[in-house]
């Protein structure tokens, strides 16, 4: 019999348990992908934090296109990880967005319960969380594997919230101008002790943006790539002349600078 060409009346999988099948397949030891099959929950941690950070780019570029886009790539390490401790018989897909579904209800008792809105509930039920987690102390919990800066806006705001802190933002400006001068003083002498005096420094930075409420991995970027636009202008506007950078020395090189400056969306 002929087979027919209308379209089947079954309805079509939801995606996600479309991913999950994909993702079973790919992992299957005897059909799946060899690269896929190698993989173990350590080779591909890292590849979350890179798909997180474009996640974070292409919001701060308004990329609509390329959102849902790098969205998917970030949710591919979360089904990856999933099945690969399927397999070792340790949790599920399932498990982990029950968790995260409970942990939202247990947070929001003003939504999901009788309780009242108050500004450290979030922060009130982390705590209780750490606490059944024997993890004790102001700074319980706060991961290493962060990227330093974020960390240290993190130590540092956990440490604010039992009143390590200054009073405003200037106390905490007198501090940078003071590790600065600590830095200035090991210069030429030991590089451990110059490291440990450039870490005072950015933490006590990551400590300014925390009390400016800014995140300072953010004003990094925007910076990054302020600094992108205009060492990029530089460039094209010596090749226009047939030159490169690295023929020019330091003056002439701070001259064009500041023209890049006064170019249109260098701001």
């Amino acid at each position: 019999m002929p087979q027919s060409n209308r379209p089947s009346s079954q309805p079509s999988p939801r995606q996600i348990d479309r991913l999950l099948d994909i993702m079973k397949r790919l992992r299957d030891p005897q059909g799946g992908c060899p690269w896929d099959v190698e993989q173990t929950p350590a080779t591909i941690a890292p590849f979350a934090i890179e798909e997180a950070y474009e996640v974070m780019d292409a919001i701060a570029r308004d990329d609509r296109e390329a959102i849902p886009d790098e969205l998917g790539d970030l949710l591919l390490q979360v089904v990856f990880q999933a099945q690969m401790a399927q397999e070792a018989g340790h949790f599920d897909f399932e498990t982990v967005a029950g968790l995260i579904a409970d942990k939202l209800v247990r947070r929001h008792p003003h939504v999901f319960g009788d309780a009242a809105l108050e500004d450290d509930s979030w922060e009130r039920e982390k705590d209780a969380e750490r606490q059944r987690k024997a993890e004790y102390g102001a700074l319980a919990g706060v991961a290493l594997p962060l990227p330093a800066l974020m960390r240290a806006a993190k130590l540092s705001r956990r440490a604010a919230r039992v009143g390590f802190d200054w009073d405003d933002p200037t106390g905490i400006l007198d501090k940078v101008h003071e590790e600065i001068d600590e830095l200035k003083a090991e210069l030429g002498g030991d590089r451990d002790r110059i490291e440990d005096e450039l870490g005072d420094v950015l933490f006590t930075v990551a400590s300014v943006a925390r009390k400016l409420d800014i995140d300072p991995e953010a004003a990094l970027r925007r910076s990054n790539a302020k600094f992108t636009r205009r060492f990029e202008a530089m460039e094209a506007m010596l090749a226009r002349k047939g030159q490169t950078m690295a023929e020019q020395d330091l003056p002439t090189m701070e001259a064009l600078w500041q023209e890049a400056k006064t170019l249109p969306g260098m701001k």
